[in-house]
């Protein structure tokens, strides 16, 4: 059973910075033989959930939502499985529900559908203003 757990939410004022993580555990060798990709999404409040950045699990393809262009960088360590998001400048309108999601493909196609294979529980991140 694959499970997706998220860490590092929290409250943090304008301007100031975090960072996500998310371990995957329980994958099976056929999620993995082939070219897969991590990510986040994030759902604010009374929003639907949007795309947020992907990138492949060789660390050499990512993408990103425009308004976070700049200030988010996603990495990932393929032999731990983890998948990072670091959040800088901070505003309230990045206030949202982050998700962890990981998909068997492309990076591309986890942007395009917005439909992973699976999800994690969502961690929650709160800026002030």
């Amino acid at each position: 059973q694959v499970q997706l757990v998220e860490s590092g939410g929290g409250l943090v004022q304008s301007g100031g910075s975090l960072r996500l993580s998310c371990a995957a555990s329980g994958l099976t060798s056929s999620d993995t033989a082939m070219a897969y990709a991590m990510g986040w999404f994030r759902r604010a409040p009374g929003k639907e959930r949007e795309f947020v950045a992907v990138i492949s699990g060789s660390g050499i393809v990512a993408y990103y939502e425009d308004s976070v262009k700049g200030r988010f960088t996603i990495s990932i360590d393929n032999a731990k499985k983890t998948v990072y998001l670091q959040m800088n400048s901070l505003n309230p309108e990045d206030t949202a529900v982050y998700y962890c999601a990981f998909l068997t493909g492309a990076a591309q196609r986890m942007r395009t559908t917005q439909a992973p294979d699976y999800w994690g529980q969502g961690t929650q991140v709160t800026v002030s203003s």
